[in-house]
């Protein structure tokens, strides 16, 4: 089942469609009522500019709800970045085997996260999915015996690396995972289609472009907020710079 919210330009569509045909729903209400009192007009002209003012303040709450959901998901690479660079620096402190062993499956591991971030495909994501775990299981089956047998400090210290960098998987996830509640979306777009029939009241017998401002000026706002709240398949999506860069810096193996 496709998602509407996942497909950015289809939201674009629906809404301006949407909007345009509200907008002209209200022109049809001023048709069919004919002309305003003077005492109506002054209520009505009160009702649009609270209407439009409640409207501008849900959009701008949910755009800064978005906002703040990117800059959390840039954040959550970034320290993960740095996670699995402190790992595969501590991997220095174990024997020379297990050095080696975990160094060469954190390459992978980076390789696999590099290629989630750039994945949009859900099969694709599956399988980094299952590989991913394997590769987490295979390197805290290498510094986890060691840590339990003799539990030293150093120890500690290389358990503790491998465990920020096996858990900021699990938060970049959860943010992936972190949208927009269809709560919003539902007030937004109803208090949008309110709108649009009061203005298309207002702009009734006028030149039909009045029609269509608030439509397309509401349908790219809805369009922006949909494309940054969703990670995967957006134009504006989270690259993996710090994860590119920190593999980049890698010894060749």
């Amino acid at each position: 089942m496709v998602n509407l919210l996942d497909r950015e330009l289809l939201v674009f569509l629906v809404s301006l469609f949407v909007f345009w045909i509200s907008a002209w729903i209200g022109g049809w209400f001023h048709a069919r009522q004919g002309t305003m009192e003077k005492d109506w007009h002054e209520d009505f002209a009160f009702v649009l500019a609270g209407t439009l003012t409640l409207l501008g303040l849900i959009i701008g709450f949910t755009f800064s709800m978005t906002i703040n959901r990117y800059d959390q998901r840039k954040n959550l690479e970034e320290e993960e970045a740095n996670a699995i660079g402190t790992a595969y620096l501590r991997a220095d402190l174990l024997p020379a085997a297990d050095a080696t062993r975990v160094r060469a499956l954190l390459r992978c591991y980076l390789d696999q996260r590099i290629l989630w971030y750039e994945s949009r495909n859900n099969l694709t994501l599956r399988q980094i999915d299952i590989e991913t775990a394997h590769l987490q299981a295979q390197m805290w089956s290498i510094v986890a015996p060691p840590a339990i047998e003799k539990p030293t400090p150093v120890a500690a210290l290389i358990l503790a690396g491998m465990n920020d960098a096996l858990n900021s998987q699990g938060y970049t996830q959860a943010s992936y995972w972190n949208r927009i509640p269809p709560g919003v979306w539902i007030l937004l777009v109803t208090i949008s289609i309110f709108c649009n029939i009061l203005v298309g009241y207002v702009a009734h017998a006028r030149s039909g472009f009045l029609y269509l401002i608030l439509p397309i000026a509401l349908s790219i706002s809805l369009l922006l907020i949909a494309d940054i709240d969703n990670p995967r398949q957006g134009f504006i999506r989270t690259r993996p710079q710090n994860l590119e860069s920190v593999a980049a810096s890698l010894p060749s193996q």
